[in-house]
């Protein structure tokens, strides 16, 4: 059986906290842990205040077409590798890490006024080094919400992880009528993200679920990490 249940009672996290120490008392081995990418952040000071943002004649440009502050534009096109589409008042960015997502990642909810967070340097590392710290065998998922192209709503997804196999590949084996699989490959890290943040409201502050149940998903190893769901751009076919 598969249970999932929010951490309760976390502090407000700064930068320099120790996630590991915090949660360890929950977690036990086998247990997945997902953190909400913006914990992970400001535990590692990825926050940037508007006042040292100084926005750039584009951003001054894209801000004017869509009535957005200019300094936020900045902010999303200093951690943006592309910008993929800039229409409907939308910035749909390709981040450092390959993400394709709004804003690049780059949010002002749940942080101080003034502030943005932004997303890890690299995700996956910050996965590694909180499951190391825990000193268990558990893994450790690092989540964000990122919006689905031909669906409304958005839905949590891994962009770090450590300890978990990310996908679960069944092409090449057959289905229960006999039928040879040719594309199953089954996103395990997303809906582990997914199924967490539907134990937490967002105005909770809840960023932290433990998932039980899917220890034979949990490995010895780190694991190749998020990078392995981040399709490649030579296979997208909505560039």
């Amino acid at each position: 059986m598969i249970s999932a249940k929010a951490v309760p009672g976390l502090p407000e996290i700064r930068a320099g906290d120790d996630l590991a120490e915090l949660l360890r008392p929950f977690v036990s081995d086998g247990d997945v842990l997902c953190l909400a990418h913006k914990i992970v952040s400001k535990a590692e000071g990825r926050v940037v205040s508007l006042a040292d943002v100084v926005p750039s004649d584009e951003a001054r440009r894209i801000a004017g077409e869509h009535h957005k502050d200019a300094r936020q534009v900045q902010a999303v096109l200093d951690e943006s590798e592309e910008v993929v589409r800039n229409e409907r008042g939308v910035l749909i960015a390709r981040t450092r890490h390959g993400f394709v997502c709004a804003n690049a990642g780059v949010d002002a909810s749940n942080a101080a006024p003034g502030t943005l967070v932004l997303l890890p340097l690299d995700p996956d590392a910050s996965a590694r080094r909180i499951r190391a710290a825990l000193g268990k065998r558990a893994a450790v998922v690092v989540t964000d919400s990122f919006g689905r192209a031909w669906r409304h709503g958005q839905a949590d997804v891994a962009i770090g992880i450590a300890g978990l196999q990310p996908l679960d590949d069944w092409r090449g084996r057959q289905d229960s009528a006999g039928n040879d699989l040719r594309a199953t490959w089954i996103a395990v890290a997303d809906q582990v993200a997914a199924a967490a943040d539907l134990v937490r409201r967002k105005d909770s502050r809840e960023p932290a679920v433990v998932i039980s149940g899917l220890a034979d998903h949990v490995a010895d190893e780190d694991g190749p990490g998020a990078r392995a769901i981040v399709r490649p751009r030579d296979e997208d076919l909505f560039p």
